[in-house]
């Protein structure tokens, strides 16, 4: 017995599974308190399918709780950026690049020290330990405890960001330290910002872990918690304390992985149609395409894994106009959102919507027909046209390649596609498309993964990859898998021609089945 909720921007999806089996589902609008929002979905869940709470196993969260930290600027914490690159990576700063209000909100403490290691393993400098001595002395006449630290090229030896984790818990026991080498890839820039990110949303995490272990106990729900990555796997309570940022693009995700299991295909092109937007992923054997892109976060370059996802300004609550001067529609960019019960004409309101114009269209009988049987049909058929041949453009664009791919749409305005996909070769809508994202997140396993550049000239490659591999698979295991289960998903080399000794990128993606949760320690940091 598990539960899946997959928080949005404007619903709130919840489901009850037993293996293969829909139990209970609901779906409703995302309140302004987020876990009162979870506990009516688990209300609704449990008293509709007359499941008693304590039968429940396990329940896993999808929320978007911390991207709006980051895009709102709010309940973020001050960070100390620390650098350990000198004398080499002196000229540009952490958060050189960040746009002005995210910067003063987070506080520009920065402390560059001497040391780091090379690509190939070479020594920048030795340690200064008096730089280090009166920078922890600024941490605690600053009284910050939020603590971001990147060295250059730690993905490949991250000894120095460990020794000086080390270093400053023992001095301040109540710190909470991110290390760049455990949450972004190569490019210290872009894993640099992601481990700030990731540091000024600790002490946030906190708070909302502990809210939603609260709900679930305020409904005598004693199972574990698991909150959604953005791989499409899980992470535990514990694990999310300490890698909140692992959250961002969890949404999309949970709907890739949720439309695999409806439809039972493992590659495809996924449209989930929301309120606001439709968000095209594509599936790579089971599992969302993840991206080479830099992705920016609230205005910040990034370089942690997350999803290939294309956000199209189309949903159910898009508002439609009538350009009288030429005749012509047009679909977007603004939306209702959450109003749409409110602002859409079947729900009593003034504005014209795409669900206005789907259930004109008898494609759904949802809300009043009448409010909207005034529709000339010309314009009706018009705005459908419109809206399949956005989401056709933009589903080509996602394609690995020119031949067509099976698409499968999903989400509560999937009604709205009604005519053909020129990019598909075919079109899927699975029982329960509607709840795809909370299925998704139901489902979901734990995950873990590694990069490292290594030499197959120094090291046999069979043995590089085993290596990667025991590295991802740790990261998952503390993540709360089983370590019995565990699987290899992706393997990807990538040769650095510009490198001596035929360096080679590895990058291993591991995922196994739900075990012990992880008990956070400062062991490894």
């Amino acid at each position: 017995m598990r539960i899946g909720i997959d928080v949005g921007g404007t619903h709130t999806d919840a489901v009850l599974i037993n293996h293969d089996q829909i139990l209970s589902h609901n779906k409703s609008l995302t309140t302004a308190d987020v876990t009162t929002g979870v506990q009516n979905a688990i209300d609704k869940l449990l008293q509709d399918s007359l499941i008693n709470a304590d039968q429940i196993e396990a329940v896993m969260i999808g929320t978007t709780q911390f991207t709006n930290s980051v895009v709102e600027r709010k309940n973020l914490s001050k960070v100390a950026a620390i650098r350990i690159a000198l004398p080499s990576g002196q000229e540009l700063k952490p958060m050189a690049d960040w746009p002005s209000d995210i910067a003063s909100v987070i506080g520009e403490n920065i402390y560059m020290l001497d040391g780091g290691f090379l690509y190939d393993g070479s020594p920048i400098a030795p340690t200064n330990s008096e730089q280090i001595r009166l920078m922890i002395d600024s941490l605690l006449s600053k009284k910050i405890t939020s603590i971001a630290i990147s060295s250059a090229f730690s993905p490949m030896n991250p000894e120095p960001e460990i020794a000086l984790g080390k270093q400053i818990q023992t001095a301040i026991p109540e710190a909470n330290i991110t290390l760049s080498h455990k949450i972004g890839s190569l490019g210290i820039l872009e894993r640099e910002n992601a481990a700030i990110l990731n540091a000024s949303l600790l002490e946030f995490a906190n708070k909302v872990v502990e809210a939603f272990i609260e709900a679930l106990a305020k409904r005598n729900i004693k199972c574990p918690m698991y909150i959604s990555q953005n791989d499409g796997t899980l992470m535990s309570a514990d694990f999310v304390r300490q890698f909140p940022a692992l959250t961002f693009a969890s949404g999309p995700t949970n709907s890739l992985r949720g439309a695999s299991k409806l439809s039972g295909l493992q590659d495809a092109i996924v449209v989930d149609i929301g309120g606001t937007t439709s968000d095209i992923g594509v599936l790579n054997n089971g599992f969302p395409r993840e991206s080479n892109n830099i992705i920016k976060v609230g205005g910040v370059r990034t370089n942690f894994r997350m999803p290939d996802i294309q956000a199209v300004a189309l949903g159910g609550g898009t508002c439609i106009d009538l350009l009288s001067s030429s005749n012509e529609l047009r679909i977007g960019p603004h939306s209702v959102g959450h109003r749409l019960v409110e602002d859409g004409l079947i729900f009593g309101g003034n504005t014209l919507t795409a669900s206005d114009i789907a259930v004109a269209a008898g494609l759904s009988d949802m809300g009043n027909k009448k409010n909207v049987s005034h529709l000339p049909s010309d314009i009706v058929q018009k705005a459908l046209l419109q809206m399949t041949q956005l989401l056709d453009d933009n589903i080509d664009m996602m394609k690995p390649n020119s031949e067509p791919m099976p698409v499968i749409l999903v989400g509560g305005g999937s009604i709205l596609v009604s005519g053909n996909i020129k990019a598909a070769s075919s079109i899927l809508r699975p029982d329960y498309a509607g709840v795809a994202n909370a299925i998704g997140a139901a489902i979901a396993q734990i995950g873990g993964e590694s990069e490292s550049m290594l030499s197959y000239r120094q090291i046999p490659r069979d043995q590089a990859i085993t290596q990667v591999t025991q590295q991802a698979s740790d990261q998952a295991i503390k993540a709360g898998a089983n370590p019995s289960s565990i699987k290899v998903t992706d393997i990807e080399e990538t040769a650095i021609p510009y490198m001596d000794e035929g360096m080679t990128k590895i990058r291993v993606k591991v995922v196994g089945d739900i075990g012990k949760c992880f008990e956070g320690n400062t062991d490894d940091l």
